[in-house]
């Protein structure tokens, strides 16, 4: 199960930081969200996003020198026989192209291979965020398939996903 943001711990890459969420994460979060870069990937979030995750879910705020500028969550199959995590992300566009979104998936991958033992994680980007793609591969993510009309945009029509997964012993560190 996932722990609670009391529980979850603090993970760190050389230079980000993923703290549990916090209340006073919430709204510049919600800001970053609605960044037209970041927007375009993101369904529009409940009212309560971000900080009422389910129960297989932990959310992350992503800090650089203290600043938030991201958001980052992983969720897992509970069933022995089909055990995985996913994650998911996004970053400010004020800090995009600069590494760090390599650098937020290589501290999630190592944090649930290493500290919780799974030996697949799963991530599914809309086929057109090429640059999404580009940094999951740099870590190790391959290409499972193309996921037709997957996800709805906010004007109806469809966007197809691309499911990609990375087994624990192709993980780029």
């Amino acid at each position: 199960m996932a722990q609670s943001p009391d529980q979850s711990p603090e993970l760190r890459g050389p230079r980000v930081v993923l703290t549990p969420l916090r209340a006073e994460h919430r709204a510049p979060l919600r800001a970053i969200h609605r960044e037209p870069e970041v927007r375009r990937w993101w369904q529009m979030p409940d009212d309560d996003w971000p900080g009422n995750p389910g129960p297989d879910t932990t959310e992350y705020t992503v800090l650089e020198d203290g600043e938030v500028v991201g958001f980052a969550q992983w969720y897992f199959e509970p069933d022995p026989d089909y055990r995985h995590a996913g994650i998911d992300l996004f970053l400010s566009a004020s800090v995009q192209g600069r590494g760090l979104g390599t650098e937020v998936v290589r501290v999630l991958c190592a944090h649930l291979i290493d500290d919780h033992h799974h030996h697949r994680l799963v991530i599914d980007p809309k086929v057109e965020n090429t640059a999404a793609i580009a940094c999951y591969r740099k870590v190790g993510f391959k290409d499972v398939g193309v996921m037709r009309e997957y996800e709805m945009r906010h004007d109806g029509t469809w966007d197809d996903g691309l499911l990609m997964d990375l087994l624990a012993r192709e993980f780029v560190r």
